[in-house]
């Protein structure tokens, strides 16, 4: 399916691309804690941890634009909008270290929060453990003159992109940069333009969106059908037809189930994984598959070999411990020729 030549292609194509990423921005912000300096706190007597570095990453639609960037993606324009506060200072700082990602379409609002992922790491004994995250999200929906700027900057952009990617972080309905308003106009864009590649991901509302490519895992798949386990391989073809555009469905070490719309019933495929020994960490193992497929489809493959590809780079970024893990051009060659023989 995979070929080396193909994957060269791949590489030597994607620089001279450019992809949207429309979505939540989140800040992953971690904070690491050397147990050796706890001190109790006078007012409480509780244990003051004491933080020796803060690390701040771009988090959700910036974990699949740090996946883009270093598979080499030439332009990667994402479309969100972010808080007024410090957060939104770090997720900003953060975004310039990654090549290739211009911030034209990432705007400011006053009334909402930069949603931001805070993960306490304890240090001791030479071992790091995550403490309870704080999370900052926005629990009231979006207003309309938000989502209307969203989709103007959309608009906009669209004739340049080669491809977009979406990411529906939020689980909050309404709550996030993807709305019902902004689905429904994705589906616009799709019908007049289905010759452009649309990837959608969503922890939620999946079965929402129509006129794209989906990238579910199979939890969210069922959730989307009628949840019939035995049913599997029909359920993921189910929602290729109710979406109108192929299914990417992740399935763990299995790899990916990929259904055509216009194909019947039976012919969901499993495109295999490549296999991995040793530890693993799955942290943003969706988002580098879709990062992969992606630059796949936008360097002319077939939808079976991006999800080869997406498989491949996956199956390189979970074995990277304790971070969310890339698949820079030189670790993909030395991935394939490991799984090739």
């Amino acid at each position: 399916m995979l070929t080396t030549e193909l994957i060269e292609h791949v590489l030597a194509t994607i620089p001279n691309r450019t992809v949207g990423v429309l979505g939540d921005l989140f800040l992953d912000r971690y904070l690491d804690i050397d147990a050796a300096r706890n001190e109790p706190s006078v007012e409480t007597g509780l244990t003051a941890y004491q933080v020796t570095r803060v690390r701040a990453y771009p988090g959700a639609a910036g974990t699949v634009m740090n996946n883009l960037a270093a598979l080499g993606v030439g332009r990667i324009y994402p479309i969100a909008y972010i808080g007024d506060d410090g957060e939104g200072y770090e997720l900003r700082q953060a975004l310039k270290l990654l090549p290739g990602v211009e911030q034209g379409g990432i705007f400011s609002v006053p009334d909402r929060r930069t949603p931001t992922y805070t993960k306490p790491m304890l240090h001791e004994n030479g071992t790091a453990k995550e403490l309870n995250r704080l999370d900052i999200k926005n629990r009231v929906p979006t207003a309309p003159h938000v989502e209307e700027h969203i989709i103007k900057l959309l608009d906009e952009a669209w004739p340049q992109l080669d491809a977009l990617i979406v990411l529906d972080q939020v689980s909050e309905v309404d709550c996030g940069v993807v709305t019902k308003c902004l689905r429904d106009h994705l589906a616009e864009l799709g019908a007049r333009n289905p010759e452009k590649f649309v990837l959608a991901d969503s922890r939620e509302q999946i079965g929402l969106f129509r006129n794209v490519c989906v990238k579910p895992n199979m939890e969210e798949a069922l959730n989307a059908m009628t949840r019939d386990r035995h049913m599997k391989s029909l359920e993921v073809h189910g929602l290729s037809v109710k979406v109108g555009g192929p299914v990417f469905c992740t399935r763990g070490p299995d790899g990916i189930l990929l259904s055509l719309a216009q194909e019947g019933p039976g012919a969901p495929r499993l495109i295999p994984s490549y296999p991995v020994t040793g530890p693993i960490d799955i942290c943003g193992a969706g988002d580098s598959t879709s990062a992969g497929i992606t630059s796949a489809m936008v360097s002319g493959l077939t939808h079976e070999q991006a999800a080869a590809f997406g498989n491949l780079v996956a199956s390189i970024t979970i074995q990277q411990i304790g971070v969310t893990g890339t698949a820079p051009p030189d670790k993909v060659r030395a991935r394939w020729r490991e799984v090739n023989g």
